[in-house]
């Protein structure tokens, strides 16, 4: 068992990987087809996402489990409190702390219904994800002292925040009460990742961020998940996109390159490690990985 706030205390950088939980029994074997090709890379951990509102709540946990008992692999949960009463949400921290699952990210999460509709609280549920931190680090069996927590970072502003300053603060709480690491949302120009860290040193948030990478694999798709983000798409990308629109074999070429030279932007700017978002695929993380060496690069395994 090992903690994110352990992870990222080691020496050299560190290297993680995101799923999603497929929907069908053939989806969960195809996945595991691909976490036998990401196993070879040595992640330092792996997480699962929740979907909309809890939406893949069973799907996640059997997902978890299967990579932390029989992949062998740490994992970190994903764990949102969009439409979910208090007491299922902490059913499932139990339900985690039970399997020996020490990592969470603790997110608000989208609407199941739509992610782009205005966030609703659930009556008996929690109101931010500052109070899931709180929750789990003032908790009961002792949970403060067995869950490590990250928490989303937003290099161009939650959608949802007053302002960049708003925003801001809002992370220094999250971390105040008690998250260890800071994991950001998708971005594909560099500078708002640096102008994010800046702001965020200056007012005192002193854990890893890191930055959260999505290797392109259609144009169509890089488009749509930047809209449902709140990412933009810089000229030069979107200049790239448009030349290889009905062509998805051309734009993983084109991912994998894009992505490879932003992360050499962020390697020599500092960062304590990269989370890849892999959309279940192994390819793209797999190349970024030796074009920039990563296995050279990354801490050992405790």
């Amino acid at each position: 068992m090992t903690k994110l706030v352990d992870i990222y205390a080691r020496d050299g950088l560190t290297f993680s990987i995101e799923f999603f939980p497929p929907k069908t029994d053939e989806g969960i074997e195809n996945l595991f087809k691909e976490v036998q090709e990401l196993k070879k890379l040595n992640p330092a951990f792996v997480s699962v996402t929740y979907g909309a509102g809890g939406s893949t709540q069973g799907r996640t946990l059997e997902v978890v489990k299967r990579l932390k008992w029989r992949e062998k692999l740490e994992v970190m949960c994903h764990l949102t409190i969009v439409n979910q009463h208090q007491k299922d949400v902490k059913e499932v921290i139990g339900d985690l702390w039970g399997n020996d699952v020490e990592n969470i990210i603790a997110l608000a999460g989208d609407p199941p219904e739509d992610p782009n509709a205005p966030w609703k609280p659930h009556p008996d549920g929690f109101q931010h994800s500052r109070e899931l931190v709180d929750a789990i680090k003032r908790g009961q069996h002792g949970w403060w002292n067995f869950f490590s927590i990250a928490v989303a970072g937003f290099p161009e502003v939650h959608p949802r925040a007053k302002s960049r300053e708003a925003d801001l603060q809002y992370l220094k709480e999250k971390v105040d009460a008690g998250a260890d690491v800071v994991i950001t949302q998708l971005f594909f120009d560099n500078e708002d990742y640096y102008r994010y860290v800046e702001g965020c040193r200056a007012i005192g948030i002193n854990v890893p961020i890191v930055p959260g990478m999505l290797p392109v694999r259609s144009a169509e798709q890089c488009r749509r998940f930047a809209k449902m983000c709140g990412a933009k798409i810089p000229p030069r990308l979107d200049e790239l996109l448009s030349k290889v629109e009905d062509d998805n074999e051309a734009a993983i070429e084109l991912g994998i390159e894009y992505c490879t030279e932003q992360c050499q932007g962020l390697l020599d700017f500092g960062v304590p490690g990269f989370h890849f978002y892999s959309l279940n695929k192994s390819r793209s993380v797999a190349a970024i990985h030796e074009n920039l060496n990563l296995g050279a690069l990354t801490a050992a395994p405790a």
